[in-house]
């Protein structure tokens, strides 16, 4: 956990470096190209938003989604999903009960990145 004197370094930073200038004119040419191609308006600020709030928190990509982004974008949505993104010598060494959990959760993050996929490729920014 950042300590408080760490975050106020950053915002600081931030301030220093017009981030928040920036973030208003990516927000205005957003805007236009959405009015432009007939998009929705609001979703594009949204999705501008959620992009600043991960740049801000310092948030990379993470391996997974990385993973699903490019098995979608070789194969698209394929049924066996599920299969392609579990670790075989993890699974291997788990339990029944272990094994349905962990199916239930790999499921959860890949309906979660598969969201964000199709949310990010809607969005032609």
């Amino acid at each position: 956990m950042e300590t408080i004197k760490g975050l106020a370094r950053q915002a600081k930073q931030r301030l220093k470096n017009n981030f928040w200038e920036n973030c208003k004119t990516n927000l205005k040419q957003g805007e236009l190209q959405a009015k432009n191609l007939g998009l929705n308006e609001n979703k594009v600020k949204s999705y501008i938003g959620v992009k600043v709030q991960r740049e801000i928190k310092g948030q990379t990509p993470d391996e997974f989604y990385l993973k699903v982004k490019n098995m979608l974008d070789e194969y698209g949505e394929v049924s066996d999903a599920i299969g392609r993104l579990t670790d075989r010598d993890y699974y291997a060494t788990l339990s029944y009960e272990e094994k349905q959990r962990y199916n239930l959760e790999l499921s959860t993050k890949y309906l979660e990145a598969l969201e964000r996929y199709r949310k990010e490729k809607e969005m032609p920014l």
